[in-house]
């Protein structure tokens, strides 16, 4: 088990590392970087792999868990890492996410609109949680009466990927991929035979082929839908809850953002830097190659520690300060290189969007009860964020 002191703030840790061993050699003899230019060096360098096959046998077997993760877009190499990478990217253009925007901005405000009434919400499960759900369940066509189980879904499988999971978090994991695959394949039947609407993303992935002509297998198809959602999902929702506690524990730089909305842009970079939902990624070394001044072997598997590479001190002055006007800002929390986020664009305007809004139409609001974090290491965010409009 992970302890709850690191879970609750890591960066202690991350910092002594980072001072005192960079390149730092764990006891199953992978390493753990924590310096940006390392972190940053690694995402660059093809001798280190995504591929995570030989690390997820043991801790999956050849179960549900074992399938999706080996399958989606992000633990994969070149060429099936391209394929799968261009199938998808038209769903993440400029100009696909400036068609989403007034459909987003909608939601927010309906959103807003109800917790206003009510004179406060959980800004996790009323509002940060709610809005990507509802904006991939539109790109993949799911009616909105069946999106119910789509949160906890994405969170037991995501869940899994944590560095020690338990057998009981290993078990939901693989009973949410069987439960979501055979979902996917009911209402993917449903779409090919016209009986739904919209899902104008689910469309475009059963239709688009690659320069070569290959499609998406059904088995790719469904994965990568699932990869979809929880990508979406996590970014996303631990963007704006981040952001929103960030901001809350910061009164002065909440202050500067309402006097000067147009900080907006640099805000978000500065959440998605100061409090990374996605701290720690992995690589195995695949040709005998030096990083951080320490020769690695082939075989070796290296934990990228990027919520500790983006409070770096040698890139980002005064990194424990949340400052909403930092520039530059060359964070690491959409990763880098081949793998950089696909859907980085679209995860930017809906914390854009639902932080301004709730700025704008909240002239004062303040934490109403006990803040919850989702007790995981490899994905930092909140469960419950309660508040109360003043």
């Amino acid at each position: 088990m992970v302890d709850r002191a690191f879970l609750d703030d890591p960066y202690r840790i991350y910092r002594a590392l980072r001072e005192n061993d960079p390149v730092h050699r764990q006891p199953d003899g992978g390493v753990f970087l924590t310096r940006y230019d390392d972190v940053a060096a690694v995402y660059r360098d093809r001798r280190f792999s995504s591929d995570k096959k030989i690390e997820f046998k043991p801790k999956f077997g050849d179960g549900p868990l074992y399938l999706h993760h080996t399958t989606s877009l992000v633990f994969n190499d070149p060429p099936y890492h391209t394929r799968v990478r261009k199938l998808l990217a038209p769903a993440f253009t400029p100009r696909a996410v400036k068609i989403l925007e007034p459909k987003f901005s909608a939601l927010v405000d309906r959103l807003l609109d109800e917790a206003l009434r009510q004179g406060g919400m959980d800004v996790i499960s009323e509002y940060a949680a709610r809005l990507p759900v509802e904006i991939i369940g539109d790109m993949l066509g799911i009616p909105r009466a069946e999106r119910g189980p789509l949160r906890d879904w994405s969170l037991a499988i995501l869940g899994a990927l944590e560095p020690a999971p338990t057998r009981e978090a290993l078990d939901w994991g693989d009973r949410s991929v069987t439960e979501f695959a055979e979902f996917l394949a009911a209402h993917i039947d449903r779409f090919r035979k016209g009986a739904l609407e919209g899902g104008d993303v689910l469309g475009m992935l059963l239709a688009e082929e690659t320069d070569e002509g290959e499609r998406l297998s059904d088995v790719e198809l469904i994965q990568n839908c699932i990869f979809l959602l929880n990508a979406g999902h996590e970014t996303t929702t631990n963007l704006i809850g981040n952001g929103v506690a960030a901001l809350l524990d910061h009164r002065d730089q909440m202050a500067r953002l309402r006097a000067d909305p147009s900080l907006i842009e640099t805000a978000v970079e500065e959440f998605l830097r100061f409090e990374s939902s996605n701290q720690l990624g992995n690589r195995r070394v695949i040709a005998p190659v030096e990083i951080g001044g320490v020769a690695l072997e082939a075989g070796t598997l290296v934990t990228l520690g990027i919520g500790a590479a983006n409070r770096d001190p040698a890139q980002f002055p005064d990194p424990d300060r949340l400052d909403v006007g930092r520039t530059p800002n060359r964070h690491l929390a959409f990763g880098g290189g081949i793998h950089a986020c696909a859907g980085m664009s679209l995860a930017r305007v809906e914390g854009r969007i639902a932080i301004s809004r709730l700025l704008e139409r909240a002239p004062s609001f303040r934490k109403s009860g006990v803040a919850r974090r989702g007790g995981r290491a490899r994905f930092r965010g909140f469960l419950s964020y309660p508040v109360e409009f003043v």
